[in-house]
Formats: C-alpha cells, sequence, structure tokens
C-alpha cells in the first residue's frame, strides 16, 4: 500500500522535468554552453559527449539549489542512482546499477573520490562525515565496473570536485534557520595572486530532527587549501581540514510503530531494546598533489594523502571504539599526449592501519527475569566485550590508451589490477545471546580468530564512441570488474569470495543549446554476488550468489522550454530509469536463533527479483531563471514498487511525486536570498522496507516536509 497524507503535484510536472544528471545545460540560459567536460571517466578531461560510456555529472547550479546537508540532496533524481538517507545528515546509503544494496550501513561497492583523493577504504567501504557538502563545486558519476580510478569496486565511481583554491570572487558567507532546529552556516575566504592561492573554508550544520527519536545531526568542518602555480604551468595543492560529527541513528519500526507514524508525523520509538545509537567521530585530513610536464609530450602528476579518525559507535549489539584509524596513500600517474590519442598510467597504494580497536557491552540497560535486556537508557559502556588489530592494504596498477586516428572515431582500451589484503586479529570476551537476551561469556573455541585474506582483482573495459554530427555520438562498451568483500563481512563469514560483473552497454548522446539527452541500455552478469541477508533480530549477513542478471535502461533528457530577454529561460527535464534485476541462481542459507543457538536451512530464491530496486524510477524538474535575480528549481520524483526481501514474499509500493522546491533571488550583485523546502506535500510515507528472514518487516519514514531559509553574502 502507499502511505501519504499528502497531494499530488502530478498536473505541474508531466510534460518534462528531470533532475539534474544534465544539469550544466538544463540549468543555465546562457545558449552557448555545449560542452561540460568531464575526468572521472578517463583521468583526463574530455567532453562528456565523447565518453564511450554513461556518466552523469551534477552542476554547480544544480548544487546551489539544494539543501546540501547531504549528496543525496543533490544526486537524488540521477537514473540509475538510487540514494536515500535513513537518518539525515551525511548517512547515505548509496546504489548504483544495483550495486551497494548489500551496504546495511555506509556505502560499499561504489568508489568514492573527492578531488582525485579516494574516500573509499581499501576493503570498498565508504563513509561521508567529513566531507564538506557546502564546498562542492560539481559531481561527476560513473556507472558499472571497469572504471580506471575505481579499487575494487564494481558498482561505478562518484567523483566529488570541491570548489578551486584558484576560483576568483569565491569568497563567501551563509546563514540558515529552518524549522525543527535547522541551522546552516558556512564562510570561505580566500585570494590568488599572480601565482598562488588559497582558501579558508567553516562550516556548521545542524539538525534536531524533532519528529523522530534519536535523530539530531551536528557537524562542525574547518578546512584550508593552497595551490601554487609556475611558469612552465606545473602546480602543487596541498589541502587540510578537520571535522567533528554527531549523528544519531534512531533505528527502524515494527508495523505497529508505523501506523502511528502516519497517524501522528511522528516515531516515537524503534523495533530493538538496543535504543541510544548513533556514531560520534572526529576526522583530520591532508592531501598534497603536484603536477609538472616531462619533457614535451608527458605529465607527471602525484598524489599523497593521509586521514586519522576517531569514533564512539554505539551500534547493535554494542558499542564500538576506535582510538585512532590511519589510512595513508599515494597516486603515481603519468600521463603522454600522442599523435593519435592520449596514454595515461601508474601505481596506487593505499594503507587502513586500525590498532587497539574495541566493542564494548551496553552498560546503561533495563532487564527482566533472567537478565533479559529490554531496553537501554543511554549509551553509556560497559564491560570489554572484544578488541581487535587490522591492517587492509589496496596495491594496484592502470593503464588507458585511447585512440583517435579515426575521424569522430574514439576507443578506449584500459586495464587496471589490484591486490588487496585483509588482515585481523580479533579477541573476544563476551557476545550477546539474541535467544536469551544477554550477554554471556564467549566460548574458549571462539575466543580468538585471524582473519588472513588476500584478494588479486583484475578490471578492463574496451569503449568505442562514435560523433555522428556536432550535436550526436553513440557509443558502446564491454567492462569487467572484480569486487572485494568488506572485511567485517568476511569477520561473520570468511568464506566469501570475491564476485565478478560482467557489462555490456551501448548508448546516444545529444547536445545543443536547447535540448540535451542521455540514452543507454545495458546487461549486466555477476557471478557470486554478495548478497545480503536480514535475519530475525536485524542483523545483516552476507553469502555469495551463484549468479545474478541485471538488465536496465535509462534516460536523461532536458529541454528548454521557452528563453526570452523579458521573461527568462524555463527548462524541463526527464529522467527515468528501469532496472530488471534478478537471482539467476542463489541458494540461500537462513539462519534462527533460539535459546540454544542458531540453526540454519537453505531455500531457493532462483529466479527471484533482487530487493528494494525499483523496476521504474523516474524524475522530473523546472528549472526557472529570470533576468531580475529570481530563479526556482521544482523537482519531484518516484520511486516505483519493489521487493522487500528475497524470498519475493511482499512488495512496496516505494512513493509518487515526492517534490522539493528552491526559490532564490540575488540582488546587488552581492547578496542572495533562498528558500529551500523539502516534502512540499508533507508526505507520510516509508524510504525503506525491509522483511527478514522471520517475516517480520522493518520501516524506515520518510522525512516529513521543512524548510531552510538561507542568505548569502558573495564577495
Amino acid at each position: 500500500m502507499k502511505y501519504s497524507t499528502g497531494y499530488s503535484l502530478v498536473p505541474l510536472m508531466v510534460l518534462f522535468g528531470g533532475a539534474g544528471t544534465v544539469q550544466a545545460v538544463q540549468e543555465n540560459i546562457e545558449p552557448l554552453l555545449l560542452e561540460i567536460v568531464t575526468v572521472t571517466a578517463t583521468r583526463i578531461e574530455r567532453d562528456i559527449k565523447d565518453v564511450p560510456e554513461s556518466i552523469s555529472v551534477i552542476s554547480r547550479e544544480r548544487i546551489d539549489s539544494s539543501r546540501m546537508f547531504n549528496i543525496a540532496d543533490a544526486i537524488s533524481g540521477t537514473p540509475g542512482v538510487n540514494i536515500t538517507s535513513k537518518n539525515g545528515g551525511y548517512d547515505t546509503r548509496l546504489i548504483i546499477r544495483g550495486g551497494g544494496l548489500k551496504a546495511n550501513y555506509g556505502i560499499r561497492e561504489v568508489f568514492l573520490m573527492r578531488d582525485g583523493i579516494p574516500i573509499t577504504d581499501p576493503d570498498s567501504f565508504s563513509k561521508l562525515d567529513y566531507i564538506d557538502t557546502q564546498d562542492i563545486s560539481r559531481i561527476e558519476i560513473t556507472k558499472g565496473p571497469g572504471n580506471i580510478y575505481a579499487t575494487g569496486s564494481t558498482a561505478g565511481v562518484v567523483h566529488i570536485i570541491s570548489r578551486s583554491v584558484f576560483e576568483e570572487s569565491a569568497n563567501y558567507f551563509v546563514t540558515g534557520a529552518g524549522d525543527d532546529g535547522l541551522e546552516n552556516y558556512s564562510l570561505r575566504l580566500a585570494d590568488q595572486s599572480e601565482n598562488r592561492g588559497y582558501a579558508l573554508t567553516a562550516s556548521y550544520r545542524k539538525d534536531d530532527n524533532g519528529w523522530r527519536v534519536n535523530n539530531k545531526f551536528e557537524s562542525s568542518q574547518v578546512n584550508f587549501k593552497y595551490g601554487h602555480q609556475w611558469e612552465d604551468d606545473s602546480q602543487l595543492l596541498f589541502e587540510v581540514g578537520y571535522t567533528d560529527a554527531n549523528l544519531g541513528l534512531p533505528g527502524d519500526m515494527t508495523e505497529e510503530q508505523f501506523e502511528e507514524y502516519l497517524d501522528s508525523g511522528k516515531q516515537y520509538d524503534s523495533n530493538s531494546q538496543f535504543k541510544h545509537r548513533g556514531r560520534f567521530s572526529e576526522t583530520v585530513n591532508a592531501n598534497l598533489k603536484y603536477s609538472t610536464a616531462l619533457g614535451e609530450n608527458w605529465e607527471f602528476n602525484p598524489r599523497i594523502y593521509y586521514t586519522h579518525w576517531e569514533q564512539y559507535h554505539p551500534v547493535v549489539p554494542m558499542i564500538t571504539t576506535a582510538s585512532g584509524v590511519d589510512v595513508a596513500g599515494t597516486d603515481l600517474e603519468v600521463s603522454r599526449s600522442q599523435n593519435f590519442g592520449s596514454l595515461v598510467t601508474g601505481v596506487t597504494y593505499r594503507i587502513e592501519e586500525n590498532d587497539n580497536n574495541k566493542k564494548y557491552e551496553y552498560g546503561d540497560v533495563n532487564t527482566i527475569s533472567g537478565g533479559r535486556i529490554v531496553s537501554t537508557n543511554s549509551d553509556k559502556k560497559g564491560q570489554l566485550a572484544e578488541q581487535s588489530d587490522s591492517e587492509n592494504i589496496a596495491a594496484g596498477v592502470f593503464a588507458q590508451q585511447s585512440i583517435d586516428i579515426l575521424e569522430d572515431w574514439i576507443f578506449d582500451i584500459s586495464m587496471r589490477y589490484d591486490r588487496i589484503s585483509i588482515d585481523q586479529d580479533i579477541q573476544r570476551f563476551r557476545e550477546f545471546n539474541w535467544g536469551r537476551g544477554v550477554y554471556q561469556d564467549v566460548a574458549e573455541e571462539d575466543k580468538f580468530q585471524n582473519l588472513d585474506e588476500t584478494f588479486s582483482l583484475l578490471s578492463k573495459r574496451l569503449g568505442v564512441s562514435y560523433s555522428i554530427s556536432n550535436e550526436w555520438s553513440v557509443f558502446t562498451n564491454f567492462a569487467s570488474g572484480e569486487q572485494v568483500p568488506f572485511a567485517s563481512e568476511l569477520v561473520d563469514n570468511p568464506s566469501l569470495s570475491e564476485s565478478s560483473v560482467d557489462s555490456y552497454e551501448i548508448g546516444l548522446k545529444g547536445r545543443s543549446a536547447k535540448w540535451e539527452y542521455d540514452l543507454s541500455i545495458y546487461s549486466m552478469e555477476v557471478k557470486d554476488e554478495i548478497v545480503p541477508i536480514l535475519d530475525e533480530n536485524g542483523l545483516t549477513e552476507f553469502q555469495n550468489a551463484g549468479k545474478t542478471d541485471k538488465v536496465g535502461f535509462e534516460l536523461a533528457s532536458s529541454i528548454n522550454l521557452f528563453e526570452s530577454t523579458t521573461l527568462g529561460s524555463l527548462w524541463g527535464g526527464l529522467n527515468y530509469a528501469y532496472s530488471d534485476y534478478k537471482f539467476d541462481e542463489f541458494l540461500e542459507i537462513v539462519t534462527s536463533y533460539g535459546r540454544y543457538g542458531p540453526t540454519s536451512t537453505e531455500v531457493d530464491q532462483s529466479g527471484n527479483q533482487l530487493p528494494f530496486i525499483p523496476e521504474h524510477y523516474y524524475s522530473v524538474s523546472l528549472n526557472y531563471r529570470h533576468p531580475s535575480g529570481l530563479s526556482a528549481r521544482l523537482q519531484s520524483d518516484t520511486w516505483g514498487e519493489y521487493h522487500i526481501d528475497n524470498a519475493n514474499s511482499e512488495k512496496d509500493d516505494g512513493y509518487e511525486w515526492l517534490t522539493s522546491l528552491n526559490i532564490s533571488y540575488a540582488f546587488r550583485t552581492h547578496h542572495q536570498l533562498s528558500l529551500n523546502m523539502a516534502n512540499i506535500s508533507d508526505k507520510r510515507y516509508a524510504s525503506v522496507v525491509k522483511k527478514d528472514v522471520g517475516r517480520d518487516k522493518a520501516y524506515t519514514p520518510g522525512a516529513p516536509r521543512s524548510f531552510l531559509a538561507s542568505y548569502r553574502y558573495s564577495f
């Protein structure tokens, strides 16, 4: 059933609309903006029209018209990309063409970067707590395996590009406030001379989320960038930043609790006895990038980076603490311009060390007879339950040859080989008995675990692009890649193997001053896909499926509906994704927990559809800009029905016409007022519905209507 107490805005949106995979034309009334340049697909600058694969570029205009508490604010509506924020703040679930579906928290299988520096850990896990969303200039997204950047990740790449230290007239101060405790403050101070520049940014964001228990978000960030350019065009860039982020995790709801939410618009409780969950982290990050010419046709681009983070992370059923996790790495890239194309090659190395990681029991709990825990009173830690040391390393080599010897044709041949090692030593003292609902001593034979796994992963891609005219091009590509399991998945199931993906795609791209279209059809075969299984306690287990088939169609389009020197400009767009993902071979092992331990049975799920991914997803938008300085963006998204478990026992209807609106007015050169409204019809709906193997459903509510009013002063 659909869950809604709001009204529909369909009549206003039917003709055209879209959510911003083609925004660079869609949101700029200048009629000559024909080229959108990307670096994410090939590591070298190229017009997006000539890239032989599906790629989406989220422009500055699109980002500036979004709330940007989360990258989902800008990415939502992109065809082939399913993105949700279950808890607000930086929390994000990101899925590209089905890749990343297994992530119960954080982002997996998708490779994330910021300014060419990896965000993703060696075991393909990503978190976004230290990304300042107020300092994003644009976002580039590639879809599918075989990307030359991606280490052990097959879903695709999300490249976050921040504002350049050399960007002139980019100083600003932003202050904003909204309902339910929304606050947003941001400052950028920059200066440039003939050959150098610096930029200092600081931001503070807060959302009390009073409609939902234990869901407050707060983040403070400061960042410094320095750049130097020489007469020979050599360039040095340095950056250092600090983040303090706090995020409450409220948990899901039972079916009865969700019905109460539909009536009241508030979530008062969760479906778990562990009520006080969250992630409280501090992060320091730094990177150094250099670019210089080597001879007439060669260029050398070395990058080094370092991140240190600490966290206090109450989850289910333990409290995890990390007193110091260190990630360091380098990317050494060499490129050469040739008469017949270009070559880019290099090596990468990344290491993550997490020593003295500890897990504790919840120390402040309510119990009943027999000691069964029925609820927590706080996130105060109790007895030490586990400690571990880990070291994860990813080392790789890559190369791509682009050939354009034939007029109007471009051929790309790329390869990447990575060797990823995951090493963990774990000592357990206490565990949680789900059948009895108590903490207990670990059996002697289960106290120690050593995980020492190494994966050799190969990805490759062959792409061809043909320019039919100045406006139209067609492309095709074949790509393959291998996906590394996440470290914690291996701890729970050491028999997990890497998955492999073979992908074939064909597409059509069109660009003009008045319209823009991207169309692609793809087919993917996944062997040994790592599949999540939600057990009856709400915990996720993982195992390999024999084979998964994925077929899809994607359309991103925009058109100039009218343009006038007096009336302004109006663009409309339509984005659509069709997804048919099914288990071709999958024997699911279902685990049940009793007083004396777990028992397992096998269930054949072959032929079933993958859960959560809707068969139909579409987004429409209107973008208006007037010469007086008035601008507006209206976007409405529809997430079609989807299966809520691997067994395909039930469907959820998703949601229809979830609409946001941003209105801005720029005046007197330096000033701008904005009003951003999310879920303007105040729909009450579930953003995620899941069913565990015990047939209990868990609901994550969608956020209610909210607004944020902002003032921006640019100088």
